[in-house]
Formats: C-alpha cells, sequence, structure tokens
C-alpha cells in the first residue's frame, strides 16, 4: 500500500510515518480543540511490537489514542509500553473501570473517530464476526456504531491459519458487515513458514486509517 501514496497531502511512503504530516489528519484542528479519537484493539500475536509505532506516530501527531489488549496480548508486550506511547490508561479486561460512570465502555465506542484492530488473530475476528464479547477488545468494537466509525481489522497468522476455509469465511463476513480489511502481507513469518498472513507494515495500517478518516469526513 504504501508505494502507491493516493493523499495529496502525502508525497511518499515516508510521509505515512511523519508526525508532522499526520497532524493535519490527526491532531487539533482550527475549530476542533482535541486530536482525533483513535481506539487500537490489540489481540495476541508477535506483530504487536509493529503496533508500538502506530501508536507512537499517532500520538506525536495530536492523536487521542486509546489501547485495548487482551489477555495474550499482554504476553508479547506490556500494557504499560502502550500506556507510555499512548499517555493515556490502557484497558486490558472487561472490567477495567477506567470510566467509573461507563462500566461497559459504551462511551468509549460511541466517542471514536476511527477504530484499528492489529494484530486480529484467527480467534478474535471469530469472535468479531460472531458477536462474541468474552475480550475487552470485541467488547469495546460489539458498541461501535459502522454507520458513523471506520472500523479496520489488520489480520496476522500463520500462513496455513490465513486459508483455512473458516478464516476466509470470516473475512468476508466481515467485509459484509462494514468492516475494512488491511492486508495481510506476504512473507517470512515467525513460525519459520513463507506465505500470506504477515500483519501490514505501521506505515500501511496508519494509511489505511487516514484514507479511513478523511473519506468519512469528506
Amino acid at each position: 500500500m504504501t508505494s502507491k501514496p493516493n493523499h495529496p497531502d502525502f508525497k511518499s511512503a515516508d510521509d505515512w510515518l511523519n508526525p508532522k504530516k499526520l497532524s493535519a489528519v490527526f491532531g487539533p484542528q482550527r475549530d476542533v480543540a482535541e486530536g482525533k479519537r483513535v481506539f487500537i484493539g490489540i489481540s495476541g500475536g508477535i506483530a504487536v511490537y509493529k503496533v508500538c509505532t502506530v501508536v507512537s506516530r499517532l500520538a506525536q501527531a495530536g492523536a487521542q489514542v486509546t489501547v485495548a489488549m487482551t489477555e495474550s496480548a499482554t504476553k508479547f508486550v506490556s500494557p504499560i509500553t502502550f500506556q507510555a506511547l499512548s499517555g493515556n490508561p490502557v484497558y486490558t479486561s472487561s472490567w477495567d473501570h477506567l470510566e467509573s460512570s461507563d462500566p461497559q465502555h459504551i462511551s468509549l465506542a460511541d466517542r471514536c473517530d476511527a477504530a484499528l484492530i492489529a494484530p486480529c488473530t484467527m480467534n478474535t475476528l471469530s469472535a468479531i464476526v460472531h458477536g462474541q464479547t468474552d475480550s475487552v477488545v470485541a467488547l469495546i468494537l460489539s458498541a461501535i456504531n459502522r454507520d458513523k466509525t471506520p472500523v479496520l481489522i489488520a489480520p496476522a497468522m500463520n500462513d496455513a491459519m490465513w486459508a483455512q476455509p473458516a478464516n476466509l469465511r470470516n473475512v468476508e463476513l466481515a467485509k459484509s458487515d462494514g468492516n475494512t480489511i488491511v492486508g495481510p502481507g506476504t512473507g517470512w513469518q515467525a513460525c519459520r513458514h513463507d506465505g500470506t498472513g504477515r500483519m501490514s507494515e505501521p506505515a500501511d495500517l496508519i494509511q489505511a486509517l487516514v484514507m479511513s478518516i478523511t473519506s468519512q469526513s469528506s
């Protein structure tokens, strides 16, 4: 995706990781005091490390980033890392009442300008499309109104898992429900396979967010 920039303010692939460039989309604007509110849901997979870059660049650009992590995700990168990068508390349980007046996290979902699930494992994708809310990521996502808030899903899994008929059916269900699928890419995987299933790179994820937000407001 980053090889062909298709936004007039982004002339090269590197621009998608440039906080100064991104601030025009995510940062505070003349008529709005706060930056765009982006929810990032993280499920368990080695690709979690890539999301550190996404959260950092969005926060530097002035976005208000809220992160939620499944229990498995916390085994790869500590929630403290994302708290430091985003500047906000991180949700790790459906029982986290960071907003005491909203134990179901509905207001968090209501005020999002965009949502990104990355990495999205086979299990989390299944939960999303089948309405299961047994993780805080799926719970918050279930309260997002897709008519007004774009939801981007970045799959990340072994190539054999990606090719499973059940998974490919879930991908199509996710698309039909109005979600945008970003990636996955093809190449070397942590399982020592070479195939499809690599999560998209940080620049690709940010580009997809930019295009979703700008198209939503146009």
